[in-house]
């Protein structure tokens, strides 16, 4: 039964908390910004840290059938929910297809922080991830965006060469090179390795997300209110609807293949995340006639919102629920 109080638990966390304090500085037209190369360095801090730690956690594990199974069904998921998102939208009216393929590729990919975000939230329910979870995340990154080129029109992207540049920052993004490539890290190195760097790692992330989400909220509130007058009744249910769909397939799915209810729950809170880092960097090369406006402020000021004040507590209550 969903408890009202996990949803009070995740927004008085000082991380939450500084997402709305960002959003509040942001309509109340604040001239509060943080430079972009600072965003970004606290960006790959974050990733750094979730890989290293999951690796860590997964060396130590080792290869297990769990991390198998999680992972495929996470790559499934990654690989096939643009399409039904895309069936959906392109019956949207006023809704072009090049924004269809964006919002598709967005609502099919995961969320960074909203993983970090739920790894804590989980964790003070005593349903704390394995750690080769980090390495699912970066997994599902990459193969929505991948679906949703075969999903635009193939010969546009042919004709605007830039084709063979999507795919490269599909795999090769800064994202997914620095979670994969930590989360290498991690395993080689091990326990060893998290000693040496423990402080960097662990008492330090909490101060750089709570940094790192006041500078989303002032992102979130700004583009909805330059771009939130393109945003269509339709989109906004889309924004709600569509990972609450997504998220009750993976919790499904996982509970089928017999997943363990901690896992299950992370699966589940990616499932229902959308991408606002990776999926806008390959769209704008392959779908340059996207509106931005569209699905950028759809998955940062909608979707990502909903997870922080209600979406991961419903999911893991979900979890907590079918696992009794």
């Amino acid at each position: 039964m969903f408890d009202p109080s996990a949803s009070l638990t995740l927004l008085t966390s000082p991380a939450v908390l500084f997402f709305f304090v960002g959003a509040a500085a942001a309509f109340a037209r604040s001239d509060l910004t943080i430079p972009e190369p600072i965003s970004k360095t606290i960006s790959l801090y974050l990733m750094l840290c979730i890989g290293f730690k999951g690796g860590v956690e997964a060396g130590a594990a080792g290869l297990s059938n769990d991390f198998l199974v999680a992972g495929s069904i996470g790559l499934g998921l990654s690989a096939l929910m643009p399409i039904p998102a895309f069936l959906i939208l392109k019956r949207m009216p006023g809704l072009d297809r090049a924004t269809a393929c964006a919002l598709a590729a967005t609502y099919g990919s995961v969320s960074v922080v909203t993983f970090a975000a739920g790894q804590q939230h989980l964790a003070s329910f005593g349903l704390a991830p394995a750690g080769f979870m980090a390495a699912v995340l970066a997994l599902m990154e990459a193969p929505a965006i991948l679906t949703a080129i075969v999903l635009l029109n193939r010969s546009a992207v042919t004709r605007s060469g830039q084709g063979g540049h999507v795919l490269k920052d599909a795999f090769f993004g800064a994202a997914t090179v620095m979670l994969l490539g930590s989360f290498l890290v991690g395993i080689i190195s091990g326990k060893a390795g998290m000693t040496k760097i423990e402080l960097f790692v662990g008492p330090l992330f909490q101060g750089v997300l709570c940094f790192f989400l006041l500078d989303l909220g002032l992102g979130a509130a700004r583009r909805l209110m330059d771009g939130g007058r393109n945003l269509t009744t339709g989109v906004v249910a889309f924004a709600v609807g569509f990972p609450l769909l997504s998220a009750s397939l993976a919790l499904g799915v996982a509970y089928i293949a017999g997943v363990g209810a901690a896992n299950a729950a992370m699966l589940t809170i990616l499932a229902g995340s959308a991408s606002y880092i990776a999926v806008p960097a390959a769209m704008r090369l392959a779908v340059p006639n996207a509106d931005p406006g569209v699905f950028v402020t759809a998955s940062l000021a909608i979707t990502f919102p909903f997870n922080l004040t209600l979406g991961i507590a419903l999911y893991t209550a979900a979890a907590q629920w079918l696992w009794r």
